[in-house]
């Protein structure tokens, strides 16, 4: 019988602590321990799917049921270590805790555990996902857990640390494991790829590794597809393809195109990418992903693993027009966009209007801009009156008398006043107007309009035409 493809992730897990990468940590306080014989009655080893949690806790079984051990290294030779590796070892147990999750299978464990090893040293239950574990289970096994013969160990996994009773976590040592970085990895596929003489671009393992959000079972699932139609050779056209994903040219044309506030090439870019196979909801992120990566560009982030390409990549034209605020705004729409399109008519439509939108981006003003700018206008208008706590106190009618003594002159109107300009103009209007036409109080300048539609006097004006000067554009 022909030998069975054997995929990446088998073939490469991990036989020793020293291979498990990614998790410093865990690895040295558990070497530590061993060497000092500092055996723990259970062990829980907890966090995200593929990150070596289950290949963790078969290294600790064959270090504890190594002839030589316990070691921190086991020699992967001896007759233990050998059936550990294969699963034929009647000392070392693997349960699934989402099939063996009644409070049966628990107290069958409890009877179990009376019995020692045949081989071994250690008699080791590894239980995985031990969070979908009844609470009648969980109960069973708290004091077998807490007093357990002095050859047990348990071993329990879960990527939901949440679920497990605090009973259950008190009674263990716990070992966080973390999500590996890009670079690591990278470097593992690249590692790999040179064992068996496979051609691959830096460009396409970090795809690769990006795509695999840290977990290194799904990169080695995903390097095995990628093998698959690649032919030997991994490139990173291969890659976007396979993920359906745009590429950074096509999303450096898109926020040039944005850039220069062409929303036709814009709208035919993002029509040109949907038509090649990539997703709406996909497209959405690449975007986002190019934005946030733009904005850690403008505050001096320059690290490739985090920006996902080389800083010099990207877009200048984009770089040079857009600041944080614009990227920020740039980031919010595109994830309103995404939240959006799940609950939409039309998906594309919403694509469409973020597209419309980040075509202006440019001439977007926050509103800590336009308050600012409010602010100078008011600390520069020349006729701004200053309140003294006795006026302040005084009644209003005393306020209103004021007021019609020093009534506010308008800067170009020779020293009359602003209802007396703003008769004025009146009268010129009707003067100028044919007989029985009716006026028409738009043609009147707002900051020239000192009476408001009930006939009574502003104490102050807008300053509309310096906020214009500020701001060109300001619509008001």
């Amino acid at each position: 019988m022909a030998n069975r493809y054997e995929v990446t992730a088998t073939k490469y897990r991990p036989k020793t602590f020293d291979e498990l990468a990614g998790q410093e940590f865990v690895v040295s306080t558990i070497k530590n321990s061993l060497k000092n014989g500092h055996i723990a009655n259970a062990y829980l080893f907890s966090g995200p799917r593929g990150c070596g949690k289950t290949s963790a806790a078969r290294i600790l079984a064959r270090s504890l049921n190594c002839e030589k051990g316990p070691v921190d290294g086991p020699c992967g030779v001896c007759d233990n270590c050998r059936a550990i590796s294969q699963g034929a070892s009647m000392d070392v147990l693997e349960i699934d805790g989402a099939t063996n999750n009644k409070v049966d299978q628990a107290r069958q464990i409890k009877d179990e555990v009376l019995f020692p090893p045949q081989a071994g040293r250690y008699k080791v239950y590894i239980i995985d996902e031990v969070h979908m574990l009844t609470k009648e289970a969980f109960n069973a096994l708290l004091k077998t857990i807490e007093e357990p013969p002095p050859y047990i160990c348990f071993i329990f996994a879960t990527t939901e640390l949440h679920k497990v009773p605090a009973t259950i976590i008190s009674r263990c040592q716990q070992f966080n494991f973390r999500l590996m970085s890009v670079e690591t990895i990278q470097e593992i596929l690249k590692k790999i790829c040179a064992e068996n003489g496979i051609q691959a671009e830096e460009d396409a393992l970090f795809l690769i590794a990006r795509a695999s959000t840290g977990s290194m079972r799904e990169a080695f699932n995903l390097f095995d597809q990628v093998i698959s139609f690649s032919t030997g050779n991994i490139r990173s056209e291969l890659i976007r393809e396979k993920l359906g994903i745009a590429g950074l040219d096509k999303l450096n044309a898109f926020a040039q195109a944005c850039a220069e506030n062409d929303a036709a090439c814009a709208f035919a870019l993002a029509d040109e990418i949907l038509a090649s196979g990539v997703a709406i909801e996909q497209f959405v992120i690449d975007l986002a992903g190019y934005y946030r990566s733009l904005l850690l560009l403008k505050n001096g982030i320059t690290r490739e693993s985090l920006l996902g390409y080389r800083p010099s990549l990207f877009s200048a034209k984009a770089l040079e027009t857009y600041d944080s605020v614009r990227l920020e705004q740039a980031l919010e729409i595109l994830l309103n966009c995404y939240r959006d399109t799940r609950y939409s008519v039309s998906p594309r439509f919403e694509l469409e209007t973020a597209v419309s939108k980040l075509t202006w981006l440019n001439k977007w003003i926050s509103p800590v801009e336009l308050k600012n700018a409010i602010d100078n206008a008011s600390a520069n208008r020349p006729f701004q009156k200053t309140v003294s706590p006795n006026t302040a106190s005084a009644a209003p009618q005393n306020r209103a008398q004021n007021f019609s003594d020093n009534p506010p002159r308008h800067p170009a109107s020779g020293g009359l006043s602003l209802a007396e300009e703003f008769q004025r103009m009146v009268d010129a209007k009707e003067a100028a107007a044919p007989a029985g036409a009716a006026v028409d109080d738009e043609d009147v300048p707002l900051w020239d309009s000192a009476v408001n539609k009930k006939g009574a006097e502003k104490e102050t004006y807008p300053q509309v035409e310096q906020v214009r000067s500020i701001i060109p554009g300001t619509i008001i």
